[in-house]
This record gives structure tokens, sequence and C-alpha cells, in this order.
């Protein structure tokens, strides 16, 4: 995994609450989410995911793939899927998530999922990227606010959210994610390719190696941020301190990791 930047809350080895951005690839979602699920499966965790179907329909074929046996999973109740959308219909009161009726819900859902397991529980939500991709920034933020309450609640639960916030994009800034990177201790790498790709699409751009930048950029992190991998930091940095150049780079940086695919 790329290099993470220092962080406050990323600084905490135990990583529960970890979040991707996957823009619209979401074969790199399938890919993570099955991952964090298998790893889960294999150490005897319960498991909760909330995700639209098509989502879970992806999660629970990939997980096929991996041989982690999902069908048995979900029959002896190891692994609980539930749909994103009917889930958040149950806590949203006049648009905003409801505190009484979220603990409710997702506290009832967690104590019966973990009573199945021998270890840990995991947990993959996708209700926040539901509304952020709505526009429903407010709401999103608040939901995570009610998941790191109900995580200090239930010790022991590592949860996965995701957003369809392409990184290379300039929806990808300071201003428009900050919120979203307080909430979390780690946000994972959208594309391994892309630390070396913006490496060289750097020098391409400016003329100068980025390992030049490196201590700028790691500066840059926010303690009260998560902790995030080099390639993200540095479009972030980018966009913050030289914006009249970052679409350029970012433009070579995506040819590049396209040759590397």
């Amino acid at each position: 995994m790329p290099t993470l930047t220092p962080g406050g809350a990323g600084d905490d080895s135990h990583a529960d609450h970890l979040v991707l951005m996957y823009g619209c690839d979401s074969s790199a979602l399938t890919r993570g989410v099955a991952a964090y699920l298998a790893d889960g499966l294999r150490r005897g965790e319960a498991e909760v995911v909330i995700a639209t179907r098509s989502h879970a329909d992806a999660f629970v074929a990939e997980l096929e793939r991996l041989h982690a046996d999902p069908h048995a999973a979900l029959r002896d109740g190891r692994l609980a899927v539930f749909d994103a959308h009917e889930t958040l219909a149950r806590f949203m009161v006049d648009g905003q998530p409801d505190w009484i009726l979220f603990e409710q819900c997702i506290g009832a859902i967690l104590a019966s999922a973990r009573a199945t397991g021998t270890g840990g529980l995991r947990a993959y939500g996708e209700m926040v990227g539901v509304l952020w991709e709505a526009g429903r920034f407010t709401a999103a933020i608040r939901l995570e606010g009610f998941w790191n309450t109900l995580l200090a609640m239930h010790r022991g639960v590592k949860l996965f959210c995701a957003y369809p916030v392409d990184v290379c994009s300039d929806a990808f800034t300071s201003a428009d994610l900050g919120a979203v990177m307080c909430a979390h201790t780690h946000l994972l790498p959208s594309e391994p390719s892309l630390d070396n790709a913006l490496e060289r699409a750097m020098a391409d751009v400016l003329g100068t190696p980025a390992s030049g930048m490196h201590a700028l950029i790691d500066d840059h992190a926010r303690p009260s941020w998560a902790a995030m991998p080099r390639a993200e930091s540095m479009i972030l940095w980018l966009r913050d301190n030289l914006p009249a150049h970052t679409d350029a780079i970012i433009a070579r940086a995506r040819e590049y990791t396209r040759l590397a695919a």
C-alpha cells in the first residue's frame, strides 16, 4: 500500500473507520470491499454489508472468485446484507438522519451480527455515498458522525465507507472533502499505480522531481484528517498550491495509469 501521510486519526494503528473514493470505477470498489470482507470471513469475524443491490451482488460474486464462500456465510448469518436505500429510510427524518432512529436501527443490526461471529465485526456501508451522490452533503457528514458515535459504543467494530468521488476530478479538494477526511481514520488508495504516475507527471509538467516536494506535501497534512496515501495527498497539495498546473499534471498521470493497467 502507498505510504500514508501522518495524521492524528490515522496514527492509530487500529484502523477502524476506512473510506474509499472510487469515482465511477465500480470495479475498484468491488475489489476493495471484497478483499476487506474476505479477510474478515477468514478470521471468523461477523460482517454487515449495507449497499445498493447491484453493488452487494458484485461483492458476493467477487467473494466467490476469492473462494471466501459467501453463500455459506449468508446461510449461517456471519454475513448479513441490507439494502442501502431501504435502511436509510428507516432513520431519515425531514431529510436528515435522526440519532435515536439510527441507533435503534443500526445498533440492532450490529448487535445481531456480532452474536454470530467468533471474532470481531466488520461493516461496510455506502449510505453516506448514496446521500453524497444525491447532493445531500450535510446529511452525509451528520451520518458519519453518528457512525463514529456508534463505533465508540460498539468496541471492536471496523467500518468501511465509500464515496463516488474521483480523486482525479476537481471534486476532490480540501474545501469539499475536509469534513469527510475528519470523520475517518484512513483513506484507502483508489488506484495502486497512481502514486508513480503522479511522480512522473509532475516531473514532466513542472520540470522537477516530485521527491523534492514530499516534505511540503507532508507538512500540508492536517492532524485531524484521516491518514491518506501519498498520491491523494499530492493531489490535494497540488490543487491548493499549484492550481494552474494541476489539471495538466493529473491528465498526464491518467495517461500513465492507463498505460500501466
